[in-house]
């Protein structure tokens, strides 16, 4: 599915295609009609240098969120996805040089495409950048979400990417923003109201006994471990004095 084909659904879905009762009714008191995707993003002024900096994070992103939320185990603190990584895509023939040598296809062409083979994203030229975002304004999308900061990106690539891309990319963009926004607001204004007034207004009650309960409290409870109960209060106290506690650090650095 292409990001043109989400907004169009998003509007569906306030508009009279609906039916009352179900998925077009608000859950929450406002509608929020922005939309937002994410990309990985690397700019440089000749392509090769934004593909030799960015590629390889990109791919390294998509891969270790499917590692965590498709099909990997994974024991925290023990398991290297970056080894894992760079092991499953040499048994697959996978070649970097051969990546980069392969990759000078129009910028945004396969993900207007609907093609998600691959993650290059907006790793390209300014003005490939700028032909990149163009394909998302059209389709309707607010705000795109970059990633920079995947696999081995180094800092001074990303600072002067984001740099570029503010000096070269961006303005063409901030020009037409405003009205843009005005325009989009005035075309969803009468689907959220009319979404709005679908909904029901008796304001849901908190049950008087509901609690937010953080999750490691949840599983030392569940537990019933004493030590356990006693150290997350400590914990708590020093937290709020400003104290980090020694095996907490250890926790955190894993």
């Amino acid at each position: 599915m292409t990001a043109g084909q989400w907004v169009v659904d998003y509007e569906r879905v306030l508009g009279e295609q609906c039916v009352p009762g179900e998925q077009c009714v608000p859950v929450g008191l406002s509608v929020n009609p922005q939309v937002a995707c994410v990309t990985p993003m690397m700019c440089a002024p000749r392509e090769e240098d934004a593909l030799a900096r960015g590629l390889e994070g990109a791919n390294f992103f998509g891969y270790s969120l499917a590692h965590f939320y498709v099909f990997g185990d994974h024991v925290p603190a023990t398991t290297d996805v970056w080894g894992e990584f760079l092991r499953r895509r040499g048994k697959m023939g996978y070649s970097p040089e051969a990546a980069l040598a392969g990759r000078h296809e129009t910028l945004g062409a396969k993900a207007a495409a609907g093609d998600t083979t691959g993650l290059r994203g907006a790793i390209g030229t300014p003005a490939q950048l700028r032909e990149f975002l163009r394909r998302y304004e059209a389709a309707g999308v607010d705000q795109l979400i970059f990633v920079m900061q995947a696999g081995k990106n180094r800092h001074e690539h990303i600072m002067e990417s984001l740099a570029l891309f503010g000096t070269e990319v961006l303005p063409e963009f901030v020009e037409r923003d405003e009205a843009a926004s005005e325009a989009k607001a005035a075309k969803w204004a009468p689907l959220i109201e009319a979404a709005l007034a679908r909904r029901d207004r008796t304001d849901p009650v908190m049950p008087p006994d509901y609690v937010m309960r953080a999750f490691p409290r949840q599983m030392v409870e569940a537990m019933a471990n004493e030590p356990a109960q006693q150290w997350l209060e400590s914990l708590a106290d020093k937290q709020a004095a400003g104290v980090l506690d020694e095996e907490f650090r250890r926790l955190a650095d894993g």
